[in-house]
């Protein structure tokens, strides 16, 4: 049933924004801004991503279960059909991967009730990352990495580009609500910056990844054109490509500009060309998010 399958595609979208979103968050929180933890923007966002994931987690195990036994997508609940998924390897994946989300919402309380002494916690930062590697494995466990002829050079690739993903995406939400969002010139002096070098080296890991990655689902450079999977990567490439145009242009102005808009102390005007810029970034990624969701449901040799 195709509209079963589009809901699950949605499914998967709001779960893979979920995790780029609480995954990078946390990742910027404890590296970068740990005072960062106790503000409003921060904490949406990380909160949002939660939300998100979790409920993308769940509806994602139901309508997957939907879709193999071709039931509408509003049984995606029904318990016969979550029984039934629960025997096969995915719904035993996803079903670990919405116990981690639990665990991942106690991080999260931790870190809202605590703020800035959580992000420094030694056992904070080893709780959020066993959490977030836990969610990272569980997607590639269930992508077509695991279905290649070396599953282990696959899934690295895959672990290294849902990594890369989670710390360029999730610190750019965090970077737009929560530092841009404040103008602080001392923020901006700090952070800024330290964010501009984690997201360098992010988009290498996602680039050098991705080839490997794909490389090894594809097959061939012919079969990018010859099935329908190879075009739906070859549309969320041309889009990546359009983000990092938007990234450069960040970098750019924060190479020009971004000392004189600490010495003009956050002013607006001069914040806002590198304001667009990001939110452009944070917009376009979502088309690729989009894409990565319909490339999980698609075979890689249709």
């Amino acid at each position: 049933m195709d509209s079963v399958k589009a809901w699950y595609v949605l499914a998967r979208a709001v779960d893979y924004t979920g995790l780029t979103l609480f995954a990078g968050g946390l990742l910027f929180v404890a590296v970068l801004w740990p005072a960062g933890a106790g503000h409003r923007g921060t904490r949406t966002v990380l909160g949002t991503g939660w939300v998100l994931g979790l409920l993308g987690t769940v509806a994602g195990l139901g309508l997957q279960a939907a879709w193999a036994a071709q039931r509408p997508p509003g049984d995606f609940l029904a318990l016969d059909l979550l029984t039934q998924a629960l025997g096969s390897q995915f719904g035993r994946v996803w079903f670990s991967r919405a116990l981690l989300w639990l665990l991942a919402g106690v991080v999260l309380a931790w870190l809202l009730q605590r703020g800035r002494d959580a992000a420094k916690a030694v056992a904070w930062r080893a709780g959020a990352g066993a959490v977030v590697l836990g969610l990272l494995r569980t997607t590639g466990l269930t992508g077509h990495a695991a279905e290649s002829t070396r599953p282990w050079l696959s899934q690295l690739a895959d672990l290294a580009h849902l990594a890369g993903a989670c710390a360029w995406i999730g610190g750019l939400a965090v970077l737009l609500f929560g530092v841009l969002a404040r103008r602080d010139p001392g923020e901006l002096a700090s952070v800024v910056p330290r964010y501009s070098k984690l997201a360098m080296v992010s988009v290498t890991v996602v680039v050098a990844a991705g080839v490997a990655l794909a490389w090894q689902t594809v097959g061939g450079f012919g079969r990018l054109f010859a099935t329908a999977y190879g075009q739906t990567l070859l549309v969320k490439l041309a889009v990546l490509a359009v983000v990092l145009l938007a990234a450069q242009a960040s970098r750019a102005w924060v190479g020009r500009r971004l000392d004189f808009a600490v010495v003009l102390r956050g002013d607006a005007r001069t914040v806002r060309p590198f304001v667009h810029s990001v939110a452009a970034e944070t917009t376009l990624v979502i088309v690729v998010l989009l894409a990565a969701s319909f490339l999980v449901t698609a075979s890689p040799g249709r």
